[in-house]
C-alpha cells in the first residue's frame, strides 16, 4: 500500500511541476493501478511485488471500483451543470470560482490582476460586423471576459464566408450573422452577455447606439459605413471614398484566410488594452501589416484642420 502510494505522489508531483493538467496526472495514477491489478494476476503467490502491494487484487479492484463511481458522479455533475449555463454576473459581484479559474491567466498578470479583470467584466464594447475582422475580434473579447458585448450587422452567413469568418459553422449557412455570434460567444463563455443588433447601421441610429458602449471596433467592409461609425476620425486619414476599382471588394479581390484573423485580434487586443490602460495602445497612429512578405509597420496620423468631422470648421465646433 505504502509503495503504491508513493509511487503515486511522485507521479502527482511530476506531473504539477510540469504543468500537466488533472486529467494526464489522473491518467498516470490510473495507469499505476491498473499495472498493480495485471501483476496480481500473472505473477505467482508469494512474489515479492505481490507481497509489497496489499498481496491480493481484490482490494486493488475494490479501490479503483469506487474512485470510478466518484469520477463518473463528478463528470455527471459538470456535464448537468455545463447544460445549465450560469447567467452573465454583474460588474459588482465577487468572481465566483469558476471565474477566477477560467481568467486565472490574466489574474497572475501584473498588468491585469483582479482588479483589471474586474474592469474587463464590467466594460462594454460594441463590435460593427460579425465578418471577417469582427469574428476573432468577438471571440477574443469574449474569452478575455469583456461583460457586455454589442454586434452589429444585417447580413446573414454565407458559405463563402466560412473560410475566413471562424465564429460561424456550416451549419449556420443562412442564417443572420448577429444570431450565429451571439450563439458561438454563449458557447465560449456562459458569463458574457450579448447585444445582438440585426440592421444596417444609419447615420441616425449610431449616436445612441454607441453612446451606450465603452469602446467601438469598427469591422465593416465598406466606406459608407465606416464613416457613419467615424469614431476614431477615421475621416482625418482618409477624407474622402476611393474609386472602387482603387478599393475593390473581397468577392472581388479575394482574401487570405489567416489576415482577418491577425487583425481581427489585434483589434481585439487595442480593446482590452484601452479598458485596463495597460501597456501602450494604438491612439493617433495607423497599423499595417502585410500578410504575404510577413512586414508590418506602425505610422503616425495626426487630425486634419480641414475635416469635416473634427477639424476647426466641423459641424459640432470642435477642434
Amino acid at each position: 500500500m505504502i509503495l503504491v502510494g508513493t509511487v503515486c505522489a511522485v507521479l502527482w508531483g511530476i506531473g504539477w511541476a510540469m504543468g500537466a493538467p488533472n486529467r494526464q496526472r489522473w491518467g498516470m495514477i490510473a495507469a499505476v493501478f491498473a499495472g498493480v491489478i495485471l501483476a496480481h494476476l500473472i505473477l505467482p503467490a508469494g512474489h515479492p511485488l505481490r507481497q509489497n502491494t496489499g498481496g491480493s487484487w481484490e482490494l486493488w479492484a475494490i479501490i479503483a471500483a469506487f474512485v470510478a463511481i466518484i469520477w463518473t458522479y463528478r463528470l455527471g455533475l459538470r456535464t448537468l451543470r455545463s447544460r445549465a449555463a450560469p447567467p452573465a454576473a454583474r460588474a459588482d459581484d465577487a468572481m465566483s470560482e469558476a471565474e477566477l479559474e477560467r481568467y486565472a491567466r490574466h489574474i497572475v498578470m501584473p498588468e491585469i490582476g483582479g482588479a483589471g479583470q474586474m474592469r474587463l467584466r464590467g466594460a462594454k464594447v460594441l463590435v460593427i460586423g460579425a465578418g471577417g475582422l469582427g469574428a476573432p475580434a468577438l471571440q477574443y473579447l469574449a474569452a478575455a471576459g469583456v461583460g457586455i458585448i454589442g454586434v452589429v450587422d444585417d447580413d446573414t452567413v454565407a458559405t463563402s464566408n466560412l473560410q475566413r469568418q471562424v465564429i460561424h459553422r456550416d451549419a449556420d449557412i443562412g442564417r443572420a450573422k448577429v444570431t450565429s455570434a451571439a450563439r458561438a460567444i454563449g458557447d465560449l463563455n456562459p458569463y458574457v452577455a450579448v447585444n445582438s443588433y440585426n440592421h444596417r447601421l444609419t447615420g441616425e441610429s449610431v449616436g445612441e447606439l454607441i453612446g451606450q458602449y465603452d469602446i467601438v471596433l469598427d469591422g465593416t467592409d465598406n466606406f459608407e459605413t465606416r464613416y457613419v461609425v467615424n469614431a476614431a476620425c477615421y475621416q482625418c486619414v482618409f477624407p474622402s471614398a476611393p474609386k472602387p476599382e482603387l478599393a475593390p471588394s473581397c468577392a472581388q479581390s479575394g482574401v487570405f484566410a489567416a489576415l482577418p484573423g491577425i487583425i481581427g485580434s489585434l483589434m481585439a487586443a487595442e480593446a482590452l488594452k484601452y479598458i485596463l490602460s495597460a501597456g501602450t495602445p494604438l491612439r493617433g497612429q495607423m497599423a499595417i501589416y502585410n500578410v504575404l512578405d510577413a512586414q508590418n509597420r506602425v505610422i503616425k496620423t495626426k487630425p486634419r484642420a480641414d475635416c469635416p468631422i473634427c477639424g476647426a470648421n466641423s459641424s459640432d465646433g470642435r477642434s
